[in-house]
């Protein structure tokens, strides 16, 4: 990876030496490079964070969430409650519930989680 920026580097400031015809110099400019993104260090956070979800979005997260539950009609129905008004759904079908303090902190009357 370094060994292909300093080429990089290395082009751009040779395209941007001037070049000498007949008694006169012709400035060539190269492109301004951009930055790449690198996807595989970038995590996803819409929907997982407090917040970053539409409400009309609550239906397909809750449906990834409760999937591999044997209760999906109370699991959906909290699920649902909590992304209502958390507007986040933790990624995953189970925990991750750090990333949305919201939807992690909300108890039962009996002190348990109440969203899945």
């Amino acid at each position: 990876m370094a060994k292909k920026i300093c080429i990089l580097m290395f082009t751009v400031v040779m395209a941007l030496h001037l070049v000498v015809d007949q008694n006169h110099a012709v400035e060539i400019e190269a492109p301004t490079p951009q930055p790449q993104e690198s996807s595989h260090y970038m995590i996803p956070t819409h929907g997982i964070t407090q917040g970053s979800l539409q409400p009309q979005e609550c239906g397909p997260r809750c449906t990834q969430r409760c999937s591999k539950t044997a209760f999906k009609k109370p699991c959906m129905f909290f699920c649902q409650k909590c992304c209502a008004k958390c507007l986040c759904v933790p990624q995953g079908t189970y925990g991750n519930k750090e990333s949305c303090p919201c939807y992690n902190n909300w108890k039962t009357k009996r002190g348990g989680p109440k969203c899945p």
